[in-house]
């Protein structure tokens, strides 16, 4: 089996998973394997049908009102429940802020290899090589796991295309019960940093500016531009640095790396820091 983590929002299970549904189902057609979601949280009413859908066979649900918000223990020990009852042979978690944070608490927890920020599979034989982005998105490595199972990685977001829905297609609900943990931490609470913006790493269209904006009034421009196009905005670091706009929006090394279809850099020099989050985009 594939297993697929997915992030829910609001009960609906966020467009990363969809596309790690997507090249799982890919992946377990080449192999005649099933393919399984494990959903921290409660799902909204018909989301077990729409993940079904898009490739599940199985959907296993950790339905608990603690894990509403990412408390980064008890996610863990609600993955490796999951894991220990579906019995995986790969492990796909969105490369999300929170999966970033999730993927190596889980890898820890079964002793196993993980492969991060991965943008590719394929089978060479019966061994997965996944397709990883290394030196700042200049080069690519080819990388495999040794005998542990499951096989993790990341997924970058936006990297994969999310197949049509088959309607005709119904998954076996599950129940997981994670074992009792000490949580030491948990998420009070998440702001929106802008009101009807996808957020970074999934959004399609992204206008960011940099140093040449000259100043934080000249950010409305591209706000009213991100209106126009249904973009979401984002900056460089210089942006920020200097005050002009918080950091949650910025793109590259050390803010956050996107893959959207369309990118707009607008007064941004093009430093490596910068492309190294954002060359991966379709068009620029």
């Amino acid at each position: 089996m594939i297993l697929v983590v997915a992030e829910i929002k609001d009960g609906l299970a966020r467009k990363t998973t969809i596309e790690m549904l997507s090249e799982a189902r890919r992946l377990a057609d080449a192999k005649g394997m099933p393919v399984g979601v494990l959903a921290l949280g409660t799902l909204g009413a018909g989301e077990a049908d729409r993940l079904a859908q898009h490739g599940a066979d199985r959907v296993l649900q950790a339905d608990d009102a603690a894990l509403g918000a990412y408390a980064p223990e008890l996610w863990a020990e609600a993955v490796r429940a999951g894991v220990a009852q579906a019995e995986p042979e790969v492990l796909l978690i969105g490369g999300s802020a929170l999966g970033k944070d999730l993927a190596p608490r889980v890898a820890a927890r079964l002793r196993v290899g993980l492969a991060t920020d991965c943008v590719g599979f394929e089978w060479d034989g019966d061994a997965l090589v996944a397709r990883r982005p290394i030196f700042a998105g200049k080069a690519f490595a080819r990388v495999g796991w040794n005998a542990a199972r499951p096989r993790m990685a990341t997924v970058r977001p936006n990297t994969f295309r999310p197949r049509d829905p088959d309607p005709s297609r119904k998954a076996a609900v599950e129940s997981v019960t994670p074992g009792e943990v000490k949580v030491r931490a948990r998420v009070a609470a998440l702001e929106a940093s802008e009101a009807g913006m996808a957020d970074l790493t999934e959004a399609d269209i992204i206008v960011s500016g940099g140093r040449a904006m000259q100043g934080p009034e000249n950010f409305e421009i591209l706000r009213r531009l991100c209106t126009a196009l249904g973009a979401t905005l984002g900056a460089s670091r210089a942006a920020v640095d200097a005050g002009w706009i918080d950091h949650s929006y910025q793109v590259g090394q050390t803010g956050k790396v996107v893959n959207p279809t369309l990118y707009f850099a607008v007064g941004i020099s093009g430093a490596i820091q910068h492309l190294a989050g954002m060359s991966s985009s379709k068009t620029i």
